[in-house]
């Protein structure tokens, strides 16, 4: 069995409020002192993820980031970002159903920190886009049903979440992590997560965690709790993924 680890991170690998990973450091060092590799998932930039990345020490094991429109090497970025500006080019060339809607690409790095809570420094970070565009839609229903409709003739996925609705040209965890496990070679995935946007991958993994969410929606009961493919914790955040992961590498017997 070659094993590899796929989690996401705000309220699962870090803590809610503090964003501290240290409760975690027990099952962190367990699957470093075996080799097993550690691929963060999450709505995040290559820009954001890149510095906790290294702090991990996670080398060259590459990264899922903008909810899975992509994956990356965090330690070859660039500051290319082709498939955000060919997003932007299509905002652009709808001027009347793209009225209502304002993308971070439209806000300056103080009114992304407004509007997400993030420091001004996170911020600046969480506008280096590569692959998706996040923004705020105040218009009517209506009119944000043509919007999408609009959008879905130029191939441009739309995911409602919270209060942002994000723009992409698709791709998911569950599909990134796919692709990853076959480039490392790896033939099982344990997959942690605590919101809606971490389901698919969840199911798809063959041990699926469920983190303890007290904080926004969490994810409701899944078919694969009832076999065992899927468990929950106790604990919320780095607490219960340390429980989770140690629990998990004494049942595969590693």
């Amino acid at each position: 069995m070659r094993l590899a680890v796929f989690t996401d991170l705000d309220g699962t690998l870090l803590d809610h409020g503090s964003y501290s990973y240290a409760a975690a450091q027990p099952a962190l060092s367990a699957l470093k002192a075996r080799g097993i590799p550690l691929i963060l998932a999450s709505s995040k930039t290559a820009a954001e993820i890149a510095p906790l990345h290294a702090e991990l020490g996670l080398g060259d094991w590459p990264a899922i980031v903008e909810n899975g429109a992509d994956r990356i090497a965090p330690g070859a970025l660039s500051e290319d970002a082709p498939v955000y500006a060919k997003l932007r080019d299509a905002l652009a060339a709808l001027p009347e159903q793209a009225q209502h809607f304002k993308g971070f690409g439209d806000m300056d790095a103080a009114e992304v920190a407004r509007v997400t809570g993030l420091p001004l420094d996170g911020a600046a970070l969480a506008r280096k886009r590569r692959f998706t565009e996040p923004g705020l839609w105040s218009g009517s229903e209506a009119e944000q049903d043509d919007f999408l409709a609009a959008l879905a003739e130029r191939g441009i996925h739309a995911r409602k979440g919270g209060r942002f609705l994000t723009l992409s040209f698709g791709g998911t965890k569950a599909q990134q992590m796919a692709g990853i496990l076959h480039d490392l070679g790896c033939d099982t995935a344990i997959a942690l997560g605590d919101a809606p946007n971490d389901i698919e991958m969840i199911e798809s993994a063959d041990h699926g965690v469920i983190i303890r969410n007290d904080h926004g929606n969490g994810i409701p009961p899944l078919p694969g709790e009832q076999t065992g493919q899927i468990r929950r914790t106790a604990l919320p955040g780095p607490e219960g993924w340390n429980t989770a992961i140690l629990s998990l590498l004494d049942d595969l017997g590693l």
